[in-house]
């Protein structure tokens, strides 16, 4: 031990004094809880921190949804942008299509109208060597014979030119009806003259049962009769030789029934529904020898609605035969019913002879009506073209022209209208013989100063009597 320690060890301890101690514990507490508030401050800081940090998660999820949804939009109006462009070329494109079938329409029309003329120009000359063979003086039994050939075919094929163009036009409304008080005899009448030689070629039986008093419409005598025509051509055409065809009328109310009933091969059950559809037909005998367009029927149903009527096909199934039932409204009786031209088609003679000028630059068709002409007694000339057209007419001067429209350099309407210049008093008559048969070109041939648009192949003996009624007439 040092010196001095022994003393130190034993002084006496010295107790802090209680003030100071007081001190000492306040400093302690006072040190413990700033630690507690250090401590609490540092968890709030903490706290502070995660909340940042999860404000700032939350921000840059939000600007992130914010950048998707602007890329969404920046993307549907692309897709808006591309749709609208796609509309625009669609509707564009429709535009044109419409234009195209416009032009197509066009193009179908003048097509028609000129594959008609083509096609009745040598059909005419046909139908005129066909009537002189009437009067030609032979012994030859087959003579008769070929004559009926020629004309059933040349009807048979004029008869599908006619269809195939009113098909055209009725589909596209283009079929005006000529409306007047009809007697319901007139235009059944004329549709079985135009029927007769091909149900009397087949020996087939056809009864007309038809009231005694009269019955009339309010129609186009020439459709009425086309439509009773076309279901009668096709009840002899489908029904076998020896067979059985009936035409009745009657009155049904405000409304006139005409039915055309057959014996003959009848209509499928599964074809019926669609037999007044384009184009449809029915291989209705097994060697399929009787053809067509399939447009005939189509035809029927659009001039019997065009005059506010219907019309119905019935038929028990094949070999049962068919019914076609015609409707159409009914008026009142009239004193005066028009005639439809039928009359009588027996050959006639000029009751006078007149002098006669025909202009058409086919030569046939020229010559043979000449030829039928002359042997009625009449006096004929011909011209090829308008130019020799007007130096003929100055030197004859004809009582009736008969004038083609379809010629070369000069059509027909500037014919007419030279002639009418030259001419040195009256007017003859001016017939237009064409194969334009539409009522566009009929109108404009009546406006020009013809008096009757006679479409080729024209009928010789409806002819003759045109011109017989022209030359009797005071």
């Amino acid at each position: 031990m040092k010196p001095g320690d022994a003393g130190r060890a034993d002084a006496p301890r010295v107790e802090p004094s209680p003030l100071r101690r007081r001190k000492t514990d306040s400093d302690g507490a006072h040190l413990h809880e700033r630690a507690l508030h250090d401590r609490e401050d540092a968890v709030t800081d903490r706290e502070n921190a995660a909340r940042l940090r999860e404000d700032g998660a939350g921000e840059r999820e939000a600007a992130q949804r914010v950048t998707d949804e602007a890329q969404q939009l920046k993307a549907r109006n692309s897709d808006l942008r591309d749709a609208n462009e796609h509309l625009i070329l669609a509707t564009l494109a429709a535009d044109e299509l419409t234009e195209a079938a416009a032009l197509a329409r066009r193009r179908q029309d003048e097509f028609l109208a000129m594959l008609a003329h083509e096609l009745r120009n040598p059909l005419a000359p046909i139908r005129g060597a066909a009537a002189l063979l009437v009067r030609v003086e032979s012994t030859d039994p087959m003579l008769p014979l070929i004559r009926k050939v020629i004309q059933r075919q040349v009807e048979h094929m004029a008869r599908l030119i006619d269809d195939l163009l009113d098909v055209s036009r009725v589909t596209q409304g283009k079929v005006t009806l000529q409306r007047q008080p009809t007697a319901v005899t007139e235009f059944v009448d004329h549709a079985v003259e135009t029927c007769r030689e091909l149900i009397d070629a087949r020996h087939q039986q056809l009864t007309l049962d038809i009231p005694v008093t009269p019955l009339y419409v309010d129609g186009d005598p020439m459709r009425l009769a086309q439509i009773i025509g076309n279901l009668l051509h096709n009840a002899a055409k489908y029904t076998q030789a020896g067979g059985a065809i009936t035409v009745s009328v009657q009155r049904h109310g405000d409304t006139v029934v005409i039915r055309v009933t057959d014996n003959g091969v009848g209509i499928l059950a599964e074809l019926l529904p669609h037999i007044f559809e384009l184009f449809t037909q029915d291989d209705r005998s097994l060697s399929r020898t009787e053809t067509g367009l399939g447009i005939g029927l189509t035809v029927v149903r659009s001039m019997v609605e065009l005059h506010g009527g219907t019309v119905e096909a019935r038929s028990g199934g094949r070999g049962q035969g068919s019914e076609f039932i015609v409707t159409v409204p009914c008026i009142e009786p009239v004193e005066h019913a028009v005639a439809t031209g039928a009359g009588d088609a027996t050959a006639t003679t000029a009751a006078t002879a007149a002098r006669i000028l025909i202009i058409d630059d086919n030569a046939d068709a020229g010559e043979i009506l000449a030829a039928l002409l002359r042997a009625s007694g009449h006096e004929v000339e011909v011209a090829l073209d308008g130019p020799s057209a007007l130096e003929v007419f100055a030197q004859v001067r004809p009582r009736v022209v008969l004038c083609d429209i379809g010629l070369p350099g000069m059509d027909g309407y500037q014919v007419a209208a030279k002639l009418r210049e030259h001419s040195q008093g009256p007017m003859p008559l001016m017939i237009a013989l064409t194969g334009y048969g539409d009522s566009k070109n009929r109108d404009r041939a009546l406006a020009a100063g013809f008096e009757h648009h006679v479409v080729k192949p024209a009928d010789p003996e409806a002819l003759l009597r045109i011109i017989d009624s022209a030359v009797l007439a005071p």
